[in-house]
């Protein structure tokens, strides 16, 4: 199985992937890692383990259409079997999806339906929620609604602040992406 992913930031879920993929735990093929700005540290990421990375720079396109466009192509250009958004903070259109028909993979840091968007993590804290946690899903033309592939929940403590649970949340979600993908990979899915 062939991956291309799709990072905005640094790529903690992209670098346990390459781990996973380099201690043999995951077999699968990540053909490339593409930004939508310059200077992501995910890209480094995979430049230093020998990754094809690329930047199509939304900055640098007039029409979010034309960017949409060329990021489409560019991920084509791979032939991915699956293309993993992995902390992308982009919205992707119709022409994007329609390349990669239920085959475009999004993470969210709560337990969907509940608190999309965003600032997932914030709202259930605001919320009073005692559970909260991740979903690894198939992304679809509206905001974290697209068919759930798989959840993994997390307890909320007291004492914690959003970045505290955020950083429990993003352990639980880098195992679950990682299973994910594995079971995707088998065909288990």
């Amino acid at each position: 199985m062939r991956i291309v992913v799709l990072v905005s930031g640094t790529g903690s879920n992209l670098q346990a992937v390459i781990d996973a993929v380099s201690t043999g735990s995951l077999d699968l093929t990540i053909a490339a890692v593409g930004a939508d700005r310059h200077n992501t540290y995910g890209v480094e990421r995979s430049t230093a383990a020998g990754i094809d990375g690329f930047v199509v720079d939304f900055k640098s396109f007039d029409q979010r259409a034309d960017w949409n466009a060329a990021l489409t192509e560019k991920v084509a250009s791979y032939s991915p079997d699956y293309v993993v958004s992995s902390g992308f903070m982009r919205i992707v259109d119709q022409t994007f999806l329609d390349a990669f028909p239920n085959r475009y993979l999004n993470t969210h840091p709560a337990l969907l339906p509940s608190f999309p968007g965003a600032h997932g993590v914030r709202d259930a804290l605001a919320y009073g929620v005692k559970v909260t946690g991740c979903t690894v899903m198939i992304a679809d033309a509206g905001v974290d609604t697209g068919p759930i592939l798989a959840q993994a929940a997390v307890e909320v403590l007291d004492d914690d602040t959003e970045d505290t649970l955020h950083e429990r949340i993003k352990v639980k979600e880098r195992a679950l992406l990682i299973e994910t993908l594995r079971q995707l990979a088998l065909g288990d899915r």
